[in-house]
């Protein structure tokens, strides 16, 4: 990789860690505001999801400083939208990973043929952020619904 090609994938992994990091915001703060009788196993879900986004913030920039940037201090956007119903929690945490499967995306894109290591790293990280964004797809469905939610 030459440096612009270094300094490209840099920026875009700072931009996935601040995506990853308001992840672990949003997902703690989502944890606190759950009610009703699912509360217990649905608090769990979202701190788990919580502890993945900060391995992923950790992940991204690891490979910052792989090559030889400055991991962002910064976080990426937070929304308070006032809404605590688990369907608008939800639909939010779509929003916000659709965003970051966004950024993977650009990732995996800029370093096409120019890195494997980082070319292998976005598509695992797809793999993940696929899977969950089904995970939450399918939480929003109706039982008894097989066509996917659709906001």
């Amino acid at each position: 990789m030459d440096d612009k090609d270094k300094q490209k994938a840099i920026t875009i992994l700072n931009k996935i860690m601040e995506l990853e990091l308001a992840g672990v915001v949003r997902y703690t703060h989502y944890s606190l505001m759950v009610y009703g009788y699912n509360r217990i196993p649905i608090v769990g879900w979202l701190k788990a999801n919580a502890n993945e986004s900060l391995l992923h913030a950790h992940k991204a920039g690891e490979l910052v400083t792989l090559l030889g940037g400055h991991p962002s201090l910064k976080i990426g956007p937070l929304l308070e939208t006032e809404k605590h119903d688990l369907g608008d929690i939800l639909r939010e945490s779509l929003e916000h990973e659709s965003q970051a499967i966004a950024a993977y995306y650009e990732l995996k894109h800029a370093v096409e043929g120019k890195s494997v290591l980082l070319e292998e790293y976005a598509r695992e990280m797809l793999l993940g952020e696929e899977l969950h964004l089904d995970e939450v797809n399918k939480m929003l469905r109706k039982p008894g619904d097989l066509e996917p939610f659709k906001s």
